[in-house]
């Protein structure tokens, strides 16, 4: 009789088992030109990240940008880098920590999490097979990107499913695709702005700074524009501010094509030259802090504030592994467990 890989009782006598995967984009190995040469390169190849056509794409990454980007890219990351690893990385192992936790506690051996990043260590790939080494036959795949865009949630579909289509035996699969209106998730969000207030007050305008994307992106079909706006709303719904209590604007752009408008930091100097003393930052694309948080609106995009007259200017950290967000995952995952 045929057996599943990894499992060693015969198919009609398996139970469910099933195997949470939670997923974000990725980070080098170290903070060094090397490894960020190795996880540019992957990251870059990616049509759903550049849709240029490949030839042209290809002399323009490996003739230029991989010859330069790399050691620029290093210098930033060795900012942020901890004594544990990339902040990125060591939050999603807290975070999977937590939600394992629980899912243990609740269903047993009968439930196993890991944690993947869609480029760079540790890969998708990896953990998928680990999950068929132990007799997963239910997967659920949970890419921390609240608002579905093409180069973040789309591009780990194509991972996934890459992976698996190679498979004899492929297993029961769930694959969330977003979370940017779940009610949770926006008590949270706002639940960590009205924390920041009573520490800090309200600020004079309050910035929500989603990554940004080619206007291109949003031409062509990709919702994520969209839904960060409605995210945007929703939480300014729950803390009932007035439209000239905060703004939304799109950070970290690359190249020159245009992007996702307004800019972040733009925006800031603006903000700066019309009075505006104070003012708070929290970006909810990301779920937890990495690069784009710890040093882009951390440190540069304070410095354009200062810079241009500004006084007091604060990031509110991502959700990271704050038990509300721990709820948000569990809300996303415990239906599909069988």
């Amino acid at each position: 009789m045929s057996r599943y890989a990894g499992q060693s009782k015969e198919i009609h006598d398996l139970t469910t088992k099933t195997g949470v995967l939670l997923t974000n984009l990725g980070t080098p190995d170290s903070p060094t030109p090397r490894a960020l040469r190795r996880y540019l390169a992957e990251f870059l190849s990616d049509p759903r990240v550049v849709e240029i056509p490949r030839l042209i794409w290809f002399v323009i990454l490996h003739g230029i940008i991989l010859r330069v980007r790399p050691k620029k890219s290093a210098k930033l990351y060795e900012t942020v880098w901890t004594d544990e690893g990339s902040p990125l990385l060591v939050i999603s192992k807290q975070q999977k920590a937590k939600v394992e936790q629980v899912l243990i506690e609740k269903y047993g051996d009968n439930v196993m999490v890991d944690v993947a990043m869609r480029y760079g260590n540790p890969s998708i790939g990896d953990a998928l097979e680990n999950f068929q080494k132990n007799g997963v036959n239910n997967i659920i795949v949970l890419p921390l990107y609240p608002q579905y865009a093409g180069p973040t949630i789309g591009a780990t579909f194509d991972a996934v499913f890459n992976k698996i289509k190679k498979w004899r035996w492929i297993p029961s699969i769930h694959f969330q695709s977003g979370y940017h209106d779940k009610p949770l998730y926006i008590k949270a969000l706002a639940a960590s702005i009205n924390n920041y207030i009573a520490e800090h007050g309200k600020p004079d305008k309050l910035v929500f700074s989603y990554h940004g994307m080619p206007k291109y992106f949003l031409e062509q079909g990709d919702p994520y524009y969209c839904f960060s706006h409605k995210t945007t709303r929703l939480v300014v719904e729950e803390l009932g501010l007035s439209k000239d209590d905060y703004v939304m604007t799109f950070q970290s752009r690359f190249g020159k094509a245009e992007w996702l408008k307004p800019y972040t930091d733009e925006t800031l100097a603006k903000l700066a030259e019309d009075g505006n003393k104070h003012v708070a930052i929290i970006s909810p694309a990301f779920s937890a802090d990495c690069l784009e948080t710890l040093e882009e609106l951390v440190h540069e995009n304070k410095e354009v504030f200062i810079d241009a007259g500004g006084e007091k200017y604060h990031y509110i950290p991502a959700l990271n592994d704050d038990d509300a967000h721990i709820d948000v995952m569990l809300e996303l995952i415990e239906p599909h467990i069988n």
